[in-house]
């Protein structure tokens, strides 16, 4: 019982610190970000379609973090910006949809799978969901 333990924490401590080899630099960087202006900029850019889906222009950063690179990052993003539980929802909802589509993606590609058609589904449902939850929340 004890060993069972001991290999949990171990297990934990570890997984604990890959998490926190990706959240504390993603989150220093758009702390960062904002106070240089450069999230005001991508966030006037993004703005029209980011209301499609509820959000600020401020959150693609979040949801392309995710996209991109994976939910963790997203999240990160997310802890660094100015959301609500409504806008946080969405965005978790649309992340959780799709997420690390560059990991994914040569994943797929090794399995002989037709990658256009999957991320863009992902993609899609993301983004209906995104619409979806805006409507009703």
């Amino acid at each position: 019982m004890v060993e069972t333990i001991k290999r949990g924490v171990k297990k934990s401590w570890n997984t604990y610190l890959s998490l926190i080899k990706i959240i504390i630099p993603i989150y220093i960087l758009v702390t960062f970000l904002k106070h240089t202006g450069i999230i005001s900029y991508i966030a006037n850019f993004f703005s029209p379609l980011m209301k499609l889906v509820g959000l600020p222009g401020e959150a693609v950063v979040a949801l392309l973090t995710g996209y991109l690179l994976n939910i963790y990052g997203g999240i990160a993003v997310i802890a660094s910006l100015d959301l609500g539980a409504r806008e946080i929802t969405i965005l978790g909802t649309m992340l959780g949809l799709a997420h690390s589509l560059i990991i994914e993606a040569a994943i797929i590609k090794k399995i002989k799978v037709k990658l256009f058609p999957l991320v863009s589904l992902r993609v899609g449902l993301s983004l209906l969901a995104g619409i979806i939850l805006n409507i009703i929340l």
